[in-house]
């Protein structure tokens, strides 16, 4: 898919809304705001492209597994995972995102750790070995990252028997609501927690 490809496909199942603004997920590396590199399990093309002007209305471009991450965010400081074709991460701070590229980490001298935790790993390891592999590298990003929250999501986290301990499942769902969320000023991120009473 190439960026006119999805701008052409939004804008027919769209045909006859309105909206004010645009948020988009985007496979890849954003840098403020901004198709940093091209993807790569998509069509060429995104780097450079003018979102804003295909859509005709404001834009904002976030990592997508920090938008999953945005959705799923109730305070403090949290990690999110995303279990996919690759590894997606982001780490958001009282409000603040942060796309991360974890997945590009070296995990042995021939290997990063989206090559273990990512859908080839997956394939390659078996579910019982890759299972152990996920609940290995939240472990490791636990105690380098110091999250007070940890969020599994991506389409492989349903094939997690059990979630490693202190983590929760996200929703891909969760997305929507991060770019819902995206427009919102970072102090005003925190979901309220219901209170005792």
């Amino acid at each position: 898919m190439t960026p006119d490809d999805m701008v052409k496909g939004v804008l027919k199942i769209t045909r006859g809304w309105r909206y004010d603004a645009l948020s988009i997920g985007y496979p890849g590396v954003v840098r403020n705001g901004v198709v940093a590199r091209e993807p790569h399990n998509l069509g060429p093309g995104w780097v450079g492209f003018d979102f804003q002007a295909a859509f005709g209305c404001p834009v904002k471009i976030v990592n997508d597994a920090a938008m999953q991450a945005l959705g799923d965010y109730q305070g403090g400081r949290l990690l999110f995972l995303g279990l996919g074709t690759g590894l997606g991460s982001a780490l958001i701070v009282e409000g603040a995102i942060e796309a991360m590229e974890l997945g590009h980490l070296r995990y042995s001298r021939k290997h990063v750790y989206e090559d273990h935790l990512g859908e080839h790993g997956r394939r390659r390891h078996g579910a019982r070995k890759w299972r152990a592999k996920v609940a290995e590298a939240v472990e490791e990003f636990r105690k380098a990252l110091l999250p007070e929250d940890i969020v599994i999501g991506g389409g492989n986290a349903r094939r997690l028997k059990h979630l490693p301990p202190h983590t929760r499942r996200g929703e891909n769902a969760a997305a929507f609501a991060g770019g819902f969320r995206l427009w919102e000023r970072p102090d005003r991120r925190k979901r309220p927690h219901a209170s005792a009473g």
